[in-house]
């Protein structure tokens, strides 16, 4: 799912789990749609069981946070549309790529 965020110029972009919670998010930010986050939610439930919030830290200044709370409804909301599973992973692969060029 995508929506875009004028307030911000921002478009965001969520893989949901059956109950409508964020399983990996990407936002793409001004005209030039600059990535600021490409999170998974895997890859902060790992980092949090290990304790660890230097690496927790280290992932958010690289990933961004994370998006909380289930977006359930959002096929009501007027700026959210549906996208197909290629798409989020074309994004998601340039924002990935974009944020960490070294591959960590």
């Amino acid at each position: 799912m995508r929506s875009y965020y004028d307030e911000l110029d921002t478009w965001s972009y969520f893989e949901l789990d059956n109950e409508s919670w964020a399983l990996r998010h990407v936002d793409l930010q001004g005209p030039t749609l600059q990535p600021v986050t490409a999170t998974a939610l895997s890859e902060v439930l790992g980092i949090g069981d290990q304790r660890d919030q230097t690496a927790m830290a280290d992932y958010e200044h690289k990933y961004g946070i994370l998006g909380e709370g289930s977006l359930d409804g959002w096929q009501d909301t007027q700026s959210a549309t549906e996208i197909t599973a290629a798409e989020f992973e074309r994004i998601w692969a340039s924002a990935r790529k974009a944020l960490a060029p070294d591959g960590g």
